[in-house]
C-alpha cells in the first residue's frame, strides 16, 4: 500500500473514531436513516445489472450497520445511524422513474436516494433531485452530459463516466492493437450509447494516427434483444475493429446471435461494459474480446487482494455464491461515500448533521473504495474520477471460470480533462494536461 493511501486511510480512522464518539454521548444523534435505493428489480436489465446492484449494496449497507466493515471504515452507522434501505425498481423509463422519485421524497419521506443505472433516468432525475432539494448519489450511469451541462446543486455521482471510460479504451487499442486503423461500433440509442461512441472516436482520432471511423455504425433501439440486421451490416463493414458499449441483456443477446454468425472470427470486439456477460455466458463468452469494467473491479481485479477488495469479493460470494459484478463494486461504494461524507459531517458539526453539511463534506473528497482510490474532483466536486482498465478475455482452463489476460489500467488524471474543461473541447485540443506516463 503506498505512503499516500496509508495516510489518507489513518485520517479516515480518526475521523470514524470521532464519530464513534459522537454517536454515543451526541443528544443530536438520529437512530435510523430511511434511503431511497433505487435499481433494475425487472426486465432485461434486472439480471446483469440491478440485481448484483442492489447485492452489492445491500452487502455493504449490512456491514457498515453492523460495524463490521474493514478499518477503517468498521465505525457502525452512518454518522451513528442504522441504514434502512427502500428498493425501488428502475424498470419503466425517465417519466415513471421521476413519478417514483417524487413518491420517495414526498411521500415516504426518504432522507436520501441513492442509485440509478441508465444514463436516462440519471438526466430525467438530476433536476428533479436539486428541485426537491434532497441528497441523491448516482451510482451507474455514465453520460458525461449529467455534470457538463450545469452543476447539480443536491446531486452526486461516485462512477467515473463515459469520457474516462472512452479514451482508456482508445489508448488500449493503440497499445495492443495498433493495426487496426478502421473501426465501426454497435451502440444502444440513447445518452450512454451515443456519448460512448463519440469519445472513443474522438480518442481513436487523437491516439490511433489515420484511424477512420465507419460511415455506417449501428444505433439501436435499447433493450431490442435482436440484432440480426445489425450484424450483418457489421459484418459487411471494413473495419475490423467493432467498439459496443452494449450493457444488461442487450450484450448477452449479441454476443450469442453473433458467436452462431462466426463474427468474433471476422472481428475485434471492444467491449466498454460487456463484463456481466462473461461472467453470465461463462464458457460460451468467446476469447479474445476486449473488455473494460468501467473502474477497478470484477473481472480485470480478480487477482488483486487489497483488503477492501478481498473482503468485498470474498464476503459477496459468501453470500450470494458468484463474484461481484462492476454494478456490485458501484453500489457498494456510492453506500460508503455515503457513511464516509455522513461521518466526516458528523465530526465538523459535534452532532448528527444536516443535509446541506453532508453535501458540504461529500464535496471533494477521495477515498479508498472496494474499486480503488476514488476522487470527487469534478462538478464542484460532485462528480467521480477513477482509473479504467481493459483486459482480453481468455477462459481460464485451471480454475475453471472467465479470466483476462494483457489487463492495463490508466490513471484518472490521463483519461479525464481537468475539472471545469468540457470533454471534447479537451479532446480537441489535444488533452492538454494529462498525465499518461
Amino acid at each position: 500500500m503506498s505512503k499516500s493511501i496509508a495516510l489518507k486511510l489513518a485520517r479516515a480512522a480518526i475521523v470514524g473514531a470521532g464519530v464513534a464518539a459522537m454517536a454515543v454521548t451526541g443528544a443530536q444523534a438520529k437512530d435510523t436513516i430511511k434511503v431511497g435505493l433505487v435499481t433494475f428489480l425487472t426486465g432485461p436489465a434486472a439480471g446483469p445489472f440491478g440485481v448484483p446492484g442492489k447485492n452489492g449494496a445491500e452487502l455493504v449497507i449490512d456491514a457498515i450497520n453492523s460495524g463490521t466493515l474493514p478499518a477503517p471504515y468498521n465505525t457502525k452507522g452512518f454518522a451513528g445511524a442504522t441504514l434502512e434501505p427502500i428498493y425501488t425498481d428502475e424498470s419503466g423509463g425517465g417519466t415513471k422513474q421521476v413519478a417514483e422519485y417524487r413518491n420517495l421524497v414526498e411521500k415516504q419521506n426518504v432522507d436520501m436516494v441513492v442509485g440509478y443505472i441508465s444514463s436516462g433516468s440519471c438526466m430525467a432525475i438530476a433536476p428533479v433531485a436539486d428541485e426537491l432539494q434532497k441528497l441523491t448519489i448516482m451510482s451507474v450511469c455514465g453520460t458525461p452530459r449529467l455534470f457538463e451541462e450545469k452543476n447539480r446543486s443536491h446531486v452526486f455521482r461516485t462512477q467515473g463516466n463515459a469520457v474516462g471510460d472512452s479514451i482508456a479504451a482508445a489508448i488500449y487499442v493503440s497499445e495492443m492493437f495498433p493495426e487496426h486503423k478502421e473501426y465501426t461500433g454497435i451502440n444502444q440509442n440513447y445518452a450512454w450509447g451515443q456519448d460512448s461512441w463519440k469519445f472513443f472516436d474522438l480518442a481513436m482520432k487523437r491516439f490511433q494516427p489515420g484511424a477512420k471511423a465507419s460511415d455506417n455504425p449501428q444505433f439501436p433501439k435499447i433493450f431490442s434483444g435482436q440484432y440480426s440486421a445489425e450484424i450483418s451490416a457489421l459484418s459487411l463493414d471494413s473495419a475490423k475493429l467493432v467498439h459496443t458499449s452494449f450493457w444488461d441483456g442487450d450484450i448477452e443477446a449479441f454476443t450469442l446471435q453473433a458467436l452462431v454468425r462466426g463474427f468474433f472470427q471476422q472481428k475485434q470486439v471492444l467491449s466498454v461494459v460487456g463484463a456481466s456477460a462473461v461472467d453470465s455466458l461463462g464458457r460460451k463468452f468467446p476469447d479474445g474480446v476486449i473488455m473494460g469494467t468501467r473502474g477497478e473491479y470484477g473481472l480485470l481485479m480478480r487477482e488483486n487482494r487489497d483488503p477492501l477488495n478481498a473482503w468485498f469479493v470474498d464476503e459477496y460470494k459468501k453470500r450470494y455464491g458468484v463474484y461481484p459484478l462492476g454494478p456490485s463494486y458501484q453500489y457498494g461504494k456510492a453506500i460508503l461515500f455515503l457513511k464516509i461524507a455522513m461521518d466526516k459531517a458528523a465530526a465538523a458539526a459535534g452532532g448528527f448533521p444536516s443535509q446541506d453539511q453532508i453535501i458540504a463534506a461529500g464535496k471533494g473528497i477521495e477515498f479508498q473504495s472496494f474499486g480503488g482510490m476514488v476522487q470527487m474532483s469534478q462538478g464542484d466536486g460532485q462528480q467521480a474520477v477513477h482509473p479504467v482498465g481493459y483486459g482480453i478475455t481468455k477462459w481460464n482452463k485451471e480454475k475453471g471460470e472467465p479470466g483476462v489476460t494483457d489487463v492495463k489500467f490508466y490513471a484518472a488524471d490521463c483519461i479525464n480533462p481537468p475539472a471545469g474543461t468540457l470533454s471534447e473541447d479537451w479532446l480537441a485540443a489535444g488533452m492538454p494536461g494529462a498525465k499518461c506516463n
